[in-house]
């Protein structure tokens, strides 16, 4: 009873709120969340199922919230369907945190003097028709190379556009097939 009383005498009014707020901003922070018994599971294996559905991995304080959903380029269906779709030509710029595709000049014949450049804007990650912009331009030279660039309004455009979402749903469905069995598999290891 003494050392308690010792105690408070050695606090001041400093003290007392600084241990208050320190209270006050920890329980705020979530450190302590009421949680119901019948959601949470009960042996490690179906805790390790529910994280990983609810996409729960290892976090220090709330940093998992954002503001946007951002993937990484090899897990877009749509920008891996487009890199391999224009496959035959050359590349000139390539930009996911900006969603463009830009192909350098391309000609199929080394003596033409028509080129064609693709540009292919991601306007959503979502396999769509109104979520890429597929626009072709042709450089039209004549014989004392004075050049002239228009883009072209034509049936290739729609062809290269359907291409694109075509073998982007094939890869979606690819990977869902992939990821079940992935997950049965390992619902036999438990």
């Amino acid at each position: 009873m003494k050392l308690i009383s010792l105690f408070f005498k050695k606090l001041n009014i400093n003290s007392i709120l600084i241990l208050i707020s320190c209270f006050l901003l920890f329980n705020s922070c979530g450190v302590y969340k009421k949680t119901d018994i019948k959601d949470v599971p009960i042996n490690d294996a179906d805790k390790r199922a529910k994280n990983i559905k609810e996409g729960k991995g290892i976090t220090f304080g709330n940093f998992k919230k954002k503001s946007g959903v951002f993937e990484f380029a090899s897990s877009n269906e749509m920008w891996r369907a487009t890199i391999e779709t224009l496959d035959f030509v050359p590349l000139a710029s390539a930009d996911y945190g900006g969603g463009i595709i830009i192909s350098d000049w391309y000609s199929d014949d080394e003596n033409s003097l028509d080129a064609f450049k693709i540009t292919v804007v991601f306007l959503s990650n979502e396999i769509r028709a109104d979520g890429l912009d597929v626009k072709i331009h042709k450089k039209i030279c004549g014989k004392n190379y004075s050049c002239k660039v228009v883009e072209q309004k034509s049936n290739l455009n729609t062809e290269i556009k359907l291409a694109i979402l075509k073998k982007a749903a094939m890869m979606k469905i690819e990977n869902k097939r992939k990821k079940n069995d992935e997950d049965k598999s390992y619902k036999k290891i438990n």
